[in-house]
């Protein structure tokens, strides 16, 4: 081969090379200009959500329920606040990427994005069910210690502790559930769970009302001795 075809050859490679480049160009300076313009409507928005999670006073809401304290012992700050704005801030984030993807006709890319957008309910749903667990246990435990206390039975702080545990970690399970992991194997715990709180509350109420229990039927033999 002569040197001029070696010539040709290259023209033409370096000519299909650069219409790619030149067609390819336009929809890469689109992408950018979708994600740019994303990561300035996600900063936006989630710094009103904070604000406005911050003016409804969330924070001071659950520091009464007593959540910060268990936050505290994982080395966790309380601020609801930002992981709210946080959760907004990559929603709109990989939505504008997702965007950008299918400017660019990345179809692996887009389908994973949209893998992530369909799970971020999840995460979101998942959070509620536990902060309503945690409300929940903290109400029973009250519930359960006075009621336990009125009745002048035993063990009206362990009762309590037990209950809130109990319904901890349904409420744990249940978020793992919605999250979609291992649900076969949490669905089983789930039963053995409400298995074993239905026996211990039988037990420790049992045990705790046994003095009562005899003092009634000696009451009744009593009655039924004077008859």
């Amino acid at each position: 081969m002569s040197i001029q075809a070696w010539v040709d050859t290259l023209a033409l490679s370096l000519q299909d090379v650069w219409f790619q480049v030149s067609g390819f160009l336009p929809e890469l300076i689109g992408a950018l200009i979708i994600v740019i313009v994303g990561i300035i409507v996600a900063s936006g928005l989630a710094k009103l959500v904070e604000r406005i999670v911050f003016h409804l006073k969330v924070d001071t809401v659950l520091r009464q329920v007593g959540l910060e304290n268990y936050l505290e012992r994982g080395s966790i700050h309380l601020n609801a606040g930002h992981f709210l704005g946080q959760l907004v801030y990559w929603f709109f984030i990989v939505v504008f990427l997702l965007a950008a993807s299918d400017v660019l006709n990345f179809d692996a890319l887009s389908g994973f994005l949209r893998e992530i957008l369909n799970y971020i309910p999840r995460v979101i749903v998942a959070t509620v069910i536990l902060l309503i667990a945690f409300v929940g246990a903290n109400f029973v435990r009250g519930l359960v210690r006075a009621s336990v206390m009125g009745a002048r039975l035993h063990s009206a702080k362990t009762l309590g502790t037990v209950a809130w545990w109990g319904i901890t970690i349904f409420g744990f399970l249940a978020a793992l559930v919605q999250l979609g992991v291992a649900v076969q194997i949490i669905n089983t715990l789930i039963t053995g769970l409400i298995a074993m709180l239905a026996l211990a509350g039988g037990l420790a109420f049992g045990l705790g009302g046994k003095e009562h229990a005899n003092q009634w039927i000696a009451r009744m033999k009593d009655e039924m001795g004077h008859r």
